[in-house]
């Protein structure tokens, strides 16, 4: 791949991975296994083959710091296990070079994207005193899931996170591309 710079392959196939995360979830508001483990085990293989066991480490890394943070808000009630196997899965892909940048990118465009739904549907006043109910609850309880503010509540406002993860990688993507 001389000529090609390896940020570039790392960045379009964790935007791919993430974009396919995406689809699946509007489609059946699920991410499925086969995706997001194939796609960790593609960034594996490809950065110990294009960029050896440095590059591989830093991919391994960002993938387990990402899934991290998700995990946090996964076993706080507030995300599906789907959308931190993507960012896993993403940021093995994308390596450490994109990990922070997707991260980022994506925490800043699911905020945006989140408030969609609260406008649609006439919920902002009632969005914004949830997030002082979460925090609140939060801040008092740790990571124990709100009885009412959950995943598991048919009546919360929910956004498909793969949209958010995808947003991300893609705003990486173009950065990569920008430079």
């Amino acid at each position: 791949m001389q000529g090609f710079p390896l940020q570039t392959a790392y960045s379009a196939a964790a935007f791919a991975c993430a974009a396919m995360g995406a689809v699946c979830d509007v489609r059946t508001h699920r991410i499925p296994n086969w995706l997001t483990g194939s796609g960790i085990a593609l960034g594996l293989v490809l950065h110990v083959s294009l960029g050896g066991l440095r590059s591989v480490a830093g991919a391994a890394l960002g993938g387990l710091i990402s899934g991290t943070v998700f995990l946090v808000f996964y076993l706080a009630g507030g995300m599906g296990a789907g959308d931190v196997k993507l960012m896993t899965a993403v940021c093995c892909l994308a390596g450490a070079g994109g990990a922070a940048s997707i991260l980022l990118a994506t925490a800043l465009l699911g905020g945006a994207l989140a408030i969609g739904p609260a406008v649609l549907r006439g919920r902002v006043r009632e969005t914004v005193v949830n997030l002082g109910r979460l925090l609140l609850h939060h801040g008092t309880t740790g990571l124990r899931s709100h009885p009412d503010l959950n995943l598991l509540n048919p009546q919360t406002l929910r956004l498909p996170y793969g949209l958010a993860i995808a947003a991300g990688a893609g705003s990486s993507l173009c950065s990569v591309l920008l430079r």
